[in-house]
């Protein structure tokens, strides 16, 4: 398409992906203002246990990824993605000051989901938008930007919560209040975004149904389980960095440390999985979530654990970009936002359990079963993608 570079570190990207990693930028900086804060508004201001927060934590996540499969097939049904996308992000950014305004933790758990099935509705449409917005042979590249877009804002948004809460002494809930603005920013992004028509007919009836996409596909949503089931929620890493010593605004500067990484090792690792494939990148984001679990298993540290935290970025965004590319490179085009949309269900309903089991073993085994627990799952999920998926470059996946 005639505004996709032609040369270059960007080439085969165009300007809706630029457009649409903005997006993910200013969306995630409007999250992640609150996120690193949350757990501890949880624990210190509502005086709820580890359970409470992987209860909260699960069901959102949980709902987030699960809305994704059905949005997805809405999207393919009607062919369109724009309109979807630009609901689910005016959703989440409205649900924001509503977890401000919470006296008590089902408040918050009623806000935080309706938040996060704002970013769950919006999500695969996204995707589609962005597999779309990019030359087939650089669709890595184009997840990777995103993911450059998504960390970065995650980097962004806590260094804000940081100098509020230093500089300005703000009230933690002024926080859920003022992460509107950039919520709307990301609303604003997307209406710029120009859809372009799919080579589909769009009067043909699209039918999901997981018997329809190819065997590679169900078998890489399996093996996407499996390691989910252990993959705890991120607010476990932050309420251990604050077990081993670290104030607030130490363990939410850990925290955005940990999303700079994600963001710059995002894009280099979606082009790489272009050119290595896939499979071998997200081998590669197992092998690190194993390490930073065992470690945060074993640390008594701080600073130890800190660098692990950080390390742990680098799972992040190996795994964000190469998964969903491999997700959008198994399916055929037709029904594109549903793969995508229902590799982010199977995420998101292996979040559940582990967010679930993940308080339980928090509150009642000790802080430490967590972690194992993770790192066992995480080496039956690398297991199940060698044996499962196929070791196959992006161009031949087709």
């Amino acid at each position: 398409m005639s505004d996709r570079g032609s040369r270059g570190l960007f080439a085969g990207l165009s300007r809706d992906s630029w457009l649409l990693a903005a997006a993910s930028l200013f969306a995630d900086i409007s999250t992640e203002m609150l996120y690193p804060v949350l757990p501890i508004y949880l624990t210190q201001t509502m005086k709820a246990g580890g359970t409470v927060v992987g209860l909260v934590e699960g069901i959102a996540e949980g709902a987030q990824n699960l809305v994704q499969g059905f949005s997805g097939t809405l999207s393919d049904r009607l062919q369109r993605r724009k309109p979807i996308a630009l609901a689910g992000y005016a959703l989440a950014a409205l649900a924001k000051p509503l977890i401000g305004l919470s006296t008590a933790w089902p408040g918050v758990l009623g806000a935080r989901l309706l938040d996060r099935l704002g970013a769950g509705s919006r999500s695969a449409p996204r995707d589609a938008l962005i597999a779309a917005s990019a030359d087939e042979a650089s669709r890595g590249k184009a997840f990777g930007l995103e993911g450059v877009g998504d960390n970065l804002g995650a980097f962004i948004g806590p260094m804000i919560a940081v100098v509020l809460l230093l500089f300005w002494s703000i009230d933690l809930r002024a926080i859920f209040y003022l992460a509107l603005i950039p919520g709307l920013l990301a609303l604003l992004m997307v209406l710029l975004v120009r859809e372009r028509t799919s080579r589909q007919d769009t009067k043909a009836k699209i039918d999901f149904s997981l018997r329809r996409m190819p065997a590679a596909y169900r078998r890489y949503l399996l093996a996407t389980l499996l390691f989910g089931i252990g993959n705890s929620s991120n607010a476990f890493l932050i309420l251990r960095t604050r077990d081993l010593g670290a104030s607030l605004v130490t363990t939410i500067l850990i925290y955005a440390a940990f999303n700079l990484v994600a963001a710059l090792v995002s894009y280099p690792a979606g082009a790489l999985s272009d050119r290595f494939g896939r499979r071998n990148l997200l081998l590669t984001s197992l092998a690190i979530f194993l390490a930073a679990y065992l470690g945060f298993a074993l640390a008594t540290d701080l600073i130890f654990a800190a660098a692990l935290f950080v390390l742990y970025g680098a799972y992040q965004g190996m795994f964000r970009a190469a998964g969903k590319a491999l997700a959008s490179d198994l399916v055929p085009e037709a029904l594109r936002a549903s793969g995508i949309g229902w590799y982010g269900t199977t995420i998101g309903l292996s979040g559940v359990i582990a967010g679930a089991v993940g308080g339980l073993l928090w509150d009642h085994i000790g802080h430490t079963a967590v972690f194992f627990y993770g790192a066992a799952f995480a080496m039956i999920g690398a297991a199940a993608l060698l044996v499962l998926v196929p070791a196959r470059r992006s161009s031949e996946t087709r």
